[in-house]
């Protein structure tokens, strides 16, 4: 067994003679071991030291050897645990084993037996390491990912709202505070994390059919005579109709934001009369939210 590749092994038993056994065997295995008396110093020895395994009887004053299991996998769940009993309860040894134990020796036990036990906790202990560690590795190469994914469609929207700004006179920064202002409110509903980033970036389209409006309607400082008015409205089926069929949940969501963000709780908006719940809730919020920051702003 190379430097690197040395188990230390601590050895839980009130009874000296076991103890010395077991040590003797182990040592002689190529193990680096400890003794502890009882479960207290074992669980001072683990709090000072590295251990890959212990090896513990269950019968034991003070904390008992399934207490001691009990501690161990809650708080060093990197080591392995191996009970030792003189008792042949098989129902302790299902207790011990759906606690969390690597296995189950009863006393009187033979060398070979508790070498095979402690090398196949060993073995398992070091494939339940490299699973966790491996799916560690797959969230964290998920998370990149997803994150490039935020970054690209982030990038995408906001250089699409750069070229519907300049053609509508809608200034980007109220674009982006409806985004924010959207996802804020999702959050505080209840809504999960992935969504209120969907809702961020799909409400900065809401207006994004505006492109169909001419400017000199879009920029007029007076009130909209009825036909102008008719035809600024156009607007939110012209969004909708660039944003549909992309299968895409961020902008399938989009695009019920640009048709429906001008409907009315009462059925008085447009362009269908939609009412109440019939609404879509991301339309309401950003509806709400379009509402406040043009309020809160100076806009034509």
């Amino acid at each position: 067994m190379t430097q690197d590749r040395v188990r230390n092994i601590l050895i839980v038993d009130d009874e000296p003679y076991v103890c010395e056994v077991l040590f003797r065997w182990l040592t002689a295995a190529g193990y680096r071991c400890t003794i502890a008396s009882d479960g207290k110093w074992a669980l001072e020895y683990l709090e000072r030291e590295k251990f890959h395994l212990v090896l513990c009887d269950i019968k034991m004053p003070g904390i008992s050897g399934l207490d001691l299991l009990n501690i161990v996998r809650t708080k060093f769940r990197d080591v392995a645990v191996v009970m030792v009993t003189a008792v042949d309860d098989r129902k302790t040894g299902i207790t011990a084993l759906e606690l969390g134990a690597y296995g189950y020796v009863i006393k009187p036990f033979e060398r070979n037996e508790i070498l095979i036990n402690v090398a196949s906790a060993l073995e398992r202990r070091d494939m339940a390491l490299v699973s966790q560690e491996y799916e560690r590795n797959l969230a964290e190469h998920a998370k990149q990912r997803i994150n490039a994914i935020r970054q690209r469609e982030e990038k995408t929207v906001t250089r699409l709202i750069a070229a519907m700004s300049s053609c509508t006179g809608e200034s980007e920064i109220h674009v982006r505070r409806v985004g924010l202002y959207a996802s804020a409110l999702a959050n505080s509903i209840g809504w999960t994390a992935q969504t209120a980033y969907d809702i961020q970036i799909a409400a900065m389209m809401h207006d994004l059919g505006k492109i169909v409006v001419p400017s000199e309607i879009l920029l007029k400082p007076d009130k909209l005579t009825p036909d102008e008015f008719d035809i600024v409205k156009k607007h939110s089926e012209a969004g909708a109709d660039i944003l549909q069929g992309t299968q895409i949940d961020m902008l399938d969501m989009a695009q019920e934001i640009a048709l429906c963000h001008h409907e009315r709780w009462d059925g008085t908006g447009y362009p269908r009369g939609m009412k109440g719940d019939s609404i879509p809730e991301s339309a309401r919020i950003t509806s709400l939210v379009e509402v406040y920051d043009a309020l809160m702003s100076r806009r034509p």
